[in-house]
């Protein structure tokens, strides 16, 4: 850096701004992927977020990725490569991610660390995530009144509180309105695998569930069900909208550009500080697909004024009364959980049959 682009740096930042407000070099901004940016649904999603950075500050920003990034000792020298090269902010986009971006975020005290789903902080690292389970409520309402045999089959990535808080709120609402329904969960202890994600679909659907949802990254569960004829699905994360109208009948859509965009700015101005957001359907975080015409218009209206409701705040999907498995009252009549409850979870609710993997 030339002596006068530091002068003019440092006068940024004694006016509380920070060195990229004097608008000298491009932000550089980076983020980790779990899984390929065609995957057609978390992945993409996060990657459209990148996108939006771009769009929205121009050559005020550079933007670089990297997909297909194991969870563990591979993230972590991913984002070590990447605050060498010199990055200032970076996006590390999935649960496992969570130590290695501790770890490597306290040997880059200058670099900003974002991490999403997780709940370690530090100094230079803030934690942001989506409340999924709002949009499992919407499902659940859904599924419970379109099965015919009564048997949902669901596949699970892995038995983490956000996971967890999926199935349950999704059973909880289809049992609302279905008390018959059953569920059925496979764990396929990945997030992106579509071959191990179509055999999940392919399982559940060979033990009668006609409704399939997933909290896994590819289509390959929707082209599964295609296959296999009368079989709905949900789009995960994203439309999904190539399997519209049927078997997609809706979808979770994660909506991560705005909050990008506040989080890039906010490094600029020099206003960035360790934060924790948790944002859902009311503030946009969480946003539900369009809802087919192969839904019926009553089921249809019904799932909009649940999501209305969650989204004003009069509802809040775990209210009481809510048992745990084992029949013990968690929530009393009338009673909602609280956040310190949700970001734990770690039961199934009355109703849902075998055990969470350890």
């Amino acid at each position: 850096m030339k002596r006068r682009t530091l002068i003019a740096a440092a006068a940024a930042l004694a006016m509380g701004g920070s060195a990229f407000a004097a608008g000298h070099e491009p932000l550089k901004v980076g983020f980790i992927y779990v899984g390929p940016i065609g995957d057609g649904g978390w992945t993409y999603e996060h990657d459209k977020g990148r996108l939006a950075v771009e769009a929205e500050f121009g050559d005020k920003v550079e933007t670089v990725y990297q997909e297909n990034v194991p969870e563990g000792a591979d993230a972590e020298r991913a984002m070590t490569q990447m605050a060498l090269q010199g990055a200032d902010l970076i996006f590390t986009t999935s649960f496992g991610y969570m130590d290695p971006t501790i770890n490597v975020a306290a040997k880059f005290p200058d670099v900003k660390f974002e991490h999403a789903t997780g709940y370690k902080r530090a100094d230079n690292v803030s934690t942001y995530s989506a409340r999924f389970y709002e949009g499992r409520a919407v499902q659940g309402i859904i599924a419970g009144h379109m099965t015919k045999t009564n048997k949902i089959g669901y596949i699970a990535s892995f038995p983490i509180p956000e996971v967890i808080r999926g199935i349950n709120s999704a059973y909880i609402h289809a049992k609302k309105v279905n008390p018959d329904v059953e569920f059925s969960i496979v764990w396929a202890f990945t997030w992106f695998d579509p071959a191990k994600e179509a055999d999940a679909a392919t399982a559940l659907i060979e033990q009668g569930a006609d409704v399939i949802l997933q909290h896994t990254d590819s289509t390959a569960p929707q082209a599964a069900a295609e296959s296999a004829g009368n079989v709905i699905t949900f789009g995960q994360a994203s439309d999904m909208s190539e399997y519209a109208p049927m078997p997609r009948v809706s979808s979770i859509i994660d909506d991560w550009a705005p909050y990008y965009i506040a989080r890039t700015k906010a490094v600029m101005d020099g206003t960035w500080a360790s934060v924790d957001t948790w944002d859902g359907i009311g503030a946009g975080m969480v946003g539900i697909g369009e809802i087919s015409d192969a839904v019926p218009a009553d089921v249809k209206a019904e799932a909009e004024a649940l999501r209305d409701a969650i989204a004003d705040g009069s509802y809040q999907p775990f209210t009481g009364p809510i048992n745990k498995q084992d029949g013990s009252v968690w929530l009393a009549e009338g009673e909602t959980a609280d956040d310190g409850t949700l970001a734990g979870m770690d039961f199934y609710v009355e109703g849902l049959t075998g055990d969470i993997p350890q």
